[in-house]
């Protein structure tokens, strides 16, 4: 393995580092050729850290031997696949903070796939949300479209079921480690996925669910497609905020209008006023996803 590869992969593994912090260290050596020689002084001015944590982030490195992490993750074929890698998937690297590095299991062919939908949406639907997504989503599927989603309860679980149901791909981005899936009622549907789709995370494998994990991670799964489809949504929900996403990162938001008497429809009201593409049938979508693309 090229050793900036593996350095990255090093650096990813520390959770004493930021992803600035990460950054600062390529800024200083783009290479990072000199990584494991900094003194604790070199790292605190790198970092912009108290000497302490420079310290510790000296004996992280020190101490923690990535080879023999490596070495496991390849015979549980979980794949590290770093920012400076070809496989890293193009539009997810356009974003402002992409992830350093993606841990993957199965098939990484569909990071190439050019027709990708994100869908979101609440942990709670009602039948209607199911009935959406059944009535927008299956005709995309029989034009392959490859859906992303996180793997929570609810509208992402049904989104994964629906693609797998049709024979279409889906990819599951995860909020914490492979060996932590969350939720653990989904084990089944993540070991699925894992086998015949693509499981990601930028979270190390050891890495166990948490609370400031999920707004992060929702960043990927905006990142990995053209345009985001919200399916019921509360205002302020986590569903809200990977919209919000997607129109930082200038690409498509779809949302699937709902009673306005609902709770769960008014996040996604509010997303239509505040201009995302209304969306009654699957044409509307794909019109706009391939007006998307032909314009990058």
């Amino acid at each position: 393995m090229d050793e900036l590869r593996k350095k990255i992969i090093h650096l990813s593994h520390c959770q004493l580092l930021t992803w600035k912090q990460i950054f600062s260290f390529l800024q200083h050596d783009s290479s990072l050729q000199h990584l494991y020689n900094y003194s604790p002084n070199d790292l605190q001015q790198i970092l912009q850290v108290p000497f302490n944590r420079a310290c510790q982030v000296k004996k992280y490195l020190q101490t923690i031997p990535i080879q023999d992490i490596l070495n496991k993750y390849e015979e549980q074929s979980i794949y590290c696949i770093t920012i400076i890698d070809d496989e890293y998937p193009h539009l997810l690297k356009n974003i402002y903070d992409p992830p350093w590095v993606l841990f993957c299991k199965g098939d990484l062919s569909l990071f190439q796939y050019k027709d990708c939908l994100s869908v979101v949406g609440t942990r709670q639907p009602t039948q209607y949300g199911y009935d959406a997504i059944q009535s927008v989503l299956a005709p995309l599927l029989h034009n392959q479209f490859v859906i992303v989603s996180g793997l929570a309860l609810g509208i992402d679980t049904a989104a994964h079921q629906l693609a797998i149901a049709k024979q279409a791909k889906t990819i599951a981005v995860l909020g914490s480690g492979f060996y932590n899936i969350y939720p653990k009622h989904n084990l089944p549907l993540a070991n699925e996925i894992a086998h015949n789709h693509l499981l990601v995370s930028e979270y190390p494998p050891p890495t166990k669910p948490a609370k400031w994990h999920f707004p992060k991670r929702n960043r990927i799964i905006s990142g990995l497609t053209s345009g985001t489809v919200v399916v019921q949504a509360k205002e302020r929900s986590g569903s809200f905020i990977t919209a919000d996403q997607a129109l930082q990162q200038g690409r498509e938001v779809f949302a699937i209008p709902g009673p306005i008497t609902d709770d769960a429809s008014k996040g996604v009201n509010k997303l239509i006023q505040m201009g995302a593409k209304l969306v009654q049938n699957p044409t509307d979508i794909i019109s706009e996803l391939h007006r998307f693309q032909s314009h990058r």
